[in-house]
């Protein structure tokens, strides 16, 4: 199979079955052979009801149900192991990324050999609430991960399929998706320029715990980048802290019991 796309989603039913159909066009206008596989991550519209007929449809759709909400990383966690194509692009459910990208995404990694290729929505149509702070995280992840990407958090990217068997998504981790192929090994990462369109149903799902998970993420990141491969130079500075810290302590107390039996 050429091509596996990976959609997670969240309250996205009146975007499914037009973003469907759109993808089917560009692949069969290819000649791909393809899978769409929908990642319903504990919808509370009518989001699960669409990809169950559609899959009863075609079976070249794969529906998989959370029954809550677990998060982007989960749902692309499971769509990664559910993929089969040798290449597997992943988007956004909201139609703002375009299947009209797909072929080129496929050729960068088909036929110039990337491991990983990721869109940069150069010219983006998002609210400032989301604009601002993934501006800041994508200019921490640069300077961390030391990858030259100018948009880490781009829902449409493509990889081998030899990289999303590789990589675990947890928490907010798939923002660093990139960092995390490369710490795996894979370090032929492109990038792409991608058409984002406005949202053209419902809201953005950016809610104010992003603002607290992603710095927690980023400082894992942080950790991972500069201790994996030497992680007792960590320990060796927790631990020379605690001692200087347990020494300055002893003093103390040594010092007061001497005073004290002084004046007794």
């Amino acid at each position: 199979m050429d091509i596996s796309v990976v959609i997670p989603l969240y309250n996205e039913d009146e975007s499914l079955k037009e973003l469907y159909d759109w993808i089917v066009r560009v692949m069969e206008a290819n000649r791909f052979s393809f899978e769409v596989v929908f990642v319903d991550d504990g919808s509370t519209d009518g989001s699960w009801n669409v990809i169950t007929n559609l899959a009863k449809d075609d079976d070249r759709v794969k529906a998989i149900h959370f029954r809550r909400n677990h998060g982007k990383s989960a749902g692309l966690n499971v769509g990664f192991e559910a993929a089969e194509g040798d290449v597997v692009i992943t988007m956004d459910a909201d139609l703002q990324d375009s299947p009209d990208e797909i072929p080129e995404l496929y050729s960068m990694i088909m036929k110039d050999g990337f491991d990983l290729v990721s869109g940069w929505k150069k010219k983006r149509h998002d609210p400032l609430s989301k604009t601002i702070p993934t501006k800041f995280y994508n200019w921490a992840t640069r300077k961390i991960s030391k990858i030259k990407l100018h948009d880490f958090n781009c829902g449409l990217k493509a990889y081998k399929n030899e990289v999303v068997k590789n990589v675990d998504v947890h928490g907010e981790m798939h923002r660093y998706i990139p960092f995390l192929a490369k710490n795996a090994g894979f370090v032929k990462i492109g990038e792409k320029v991608v058409h984002h369109q406005a949202r053209k149903y419902g809201h953005t799902k950016f809610g104010l715990n992003r603002f607290i998970n992603g710095p927690l993420d980023l400082l894992t990141l942080a950790f991972i980048s500069k201790f994996s491969k030497r992680p007792m130079h960590f320990f060796g500075l927790y631990g020379t802290f605690m001692f200087i810290i347990g020494f300055l302590a002893a003093a103390y107390l040594g010092v007061d019991k001497l005073y004290s039996m002084s004046i007794g």
